[in-house]
């Protein structure tokens, strides 16, 4: 039992609906984002929707804002650029890939009229070597580790490790989260940022991003 007081500004919430207010934020801060498909994430998802205004304001101090998405069922907690401490740093590669899965998102959503977006594990390799033709790809190994980061920050979604079979078969489902984690308006703005990297005119190893870090070293 938690032998902390409860805030005295939330004392008009109900006993009964705290412990998942507190796990509530615990996985917004955490992780970004909050999934409200199934199971245990689905009730928070909808105690979280009936205190949606408490949550925003707990969020905006620290400089992060609350954004909801009722069709894809969550929430995120969007660091604001520049104000926020808790900001995601990723490298190059990580970035790369990030750059690709964004690509591949955006060109489903253009040509079908769907919220699931997935690929494989081989086809993100393959179009990567394509947008990327001239930088060397990350191993396997490497983009194995990625993809495991990914999913702890609830950019992507990945079968259970008992499932997973041949990497290049790994389904990857990509989360609306991951096009506000790098939000260009369209495909222009994606290919000038991508051509960047192409023409080694990337200035930093690491990028800093909206999305709250995780625990990776």
């Amino acid at each position: 039992m938690n032998s902390l007081p409860w805030p005295s500004f939330w004392e008009h919430i109900p006993e009964d609906d705290r412990p998942a207010l507190s796990e509530i934020l615990t996985e917004l801060l955490a992780t970004g984002v909050l999934l409200g498909r199934d199971g245990r994430g689905r009730t928070l998802y909808l105690t979280a929707r009936d205190y949606e205004k408490e949550i925003a304001e707990y969020l905006a101090p620290l400089h992060l804002d609350l954004r909801t998405d009722p069709e894809a069922q969550l929430l995120q907690a969007r660091p604001v650029p520049g104000d926020c401490g808790l900001t995601a740093r990723f490298n190059k590669a990580e970035t790369l890939v990030l750059l690709t899965l964004w690509r591949i998102y955006d060109d489903v959503r253009m040509t079908q009229v769907t919220e699931l977006v997935s690929t494989t594990a081989q086809t993100l390799f393959e179009k990567l070597k394509l947008f990327f033709e001239n930088i060397e790809p990350p191993t396997e190994s490497q983009l194995d580790r990625i993809l495991r980061r990914f999913r702890r920050l609830r950019l992507i979604g990945l079968p259970p490790a008992s499932e997973t079979g041949r990497f290049g078969d790994w389904p990857i489902e990509i989360l609306p989260t991951l096009a506000r984690v790098i939000p260009f308006e369209n495909a222009e703005a994606w290919e000038q940022q991508a051509s960047l990297y192409r023409e080694g005119k990337s200035s930093t190893e690491s990028e800093d991003h909206g999305e709250p870090a995780d625990s990776d070293p």
